[in-house]
């Protein structure tokens, strides 16, 4: 039993007694596909990446929450799930939480390669604020064919000094997911998470954006679109405006169409 090591290993059909023996002895583990997306809170990704390795959840938020030791990353517990890139990795089994972190660090330095960082100083955001923005443009649409447009939207209100008033950074504060209407008693909350009540960005990521929000961001669609709400026909996508009037009417007709399917939050 010394001899056998821990760790994921596949046996095949077919394989000898031998062979078996040879592969746990050697420890000729099997990696596994971890995948992680559609994440919004540490705790979830905690808990998500610790039913695909060994290590387990409370370690891993132990570490996600200790700000002297993600100080080696350079991030915070405020800002540390900017570090994970929605993906498919394929890790060993029994890899450490602590080698898991270090593993996460290294994949976020390679997806900020020259030609993403050239584009951060093109639209004159760092890593972080883009992926901050990149989170709400996440769960602003499902569409990736929009996400460029979303992006402009807000990228017209930061340069402009306007508050970007977006509605998922309000659920986020409140920290009730099952939201589907934003009322306006929502918009008093006293968060910096509150897009309506605190200029600029939020403190950090609202969930892990997918890539292509990410790109999205760092591509941006110029126009002159200021506003958007989502169409009436619950397609996913957005009704765009370029001053409040028309927004007003496009936000109406939405209202409209939540009524009557009888969705009041």
């Amino acid at each position: 039993p010394d001899h056998i090591k821990s760790g994921h290993y596949i046996l095949r059909e077919g394989m000898s007694n031998r062979e078996i023996i040879t592969k746990l002895r050697a420890k000729k583990q099997d990696p596994v596909k971890l995948v992680f997306n559609n994440i919004r809170i540490k705790e979830e990704l905690a808990g998500h990446i610790a039913e695909q390795i060994e290590a387990d959840s409370v370690t891993l938020l132990k570490l996600l929450n200790d700000g002297e030791y993600l100080k080696k990353f350079d991030f915070t517990p405020g800002n540390v799930m900017s570090m994970f890139i929605p993906n498919t990795y394929e890790v060993y089994w029994d890899i450490s939480a602590e080698k898991f972190m270090e593993r996460m660090h290294k994949e976020y330095k390679n997806f900020w390669n020259d030609k993403r960082k050239d584009r951060l100083k093109e639209i004159k955001l760092n890593e972080l604020q883009a992926i901050t923005l990149a989170s709400i443009v996440e769960k602003e649409t499902n569409q990736n064919d929009e996400k460029p447009d979303v992006a402009g939207v807000y990228m017209n209100r930061l340069r402009d000094g306007w508050l970007l008033q977006a509605d998922p950074t309000l659920v986020y504060a409140l920290g009730d997911f099952s939201i589907k209407r934003v009322l306006n008693v929502y918009k008093t909350i006293d968060s910096p998470y509150n897009t309506y009540m605190y200029l600029g960005l939020p403190p950090g990521p609202i969930c892990l954006p997918s890539i292509s929000s990410i790109d999205a961001v760092l591509n941006y669609r110029q126009h002159n679109y200021m506003y958007f709400c989502a169409r009436e026909d619950f397609s996913g996508y957005h009704n765009f405006a370029v001053n409040l009037d028309q927004h007003l009417l496009n936000a109406a007709k939405y209202q409209q169409a939540l009524d009557r399917q009888g969705i009041m939050k």
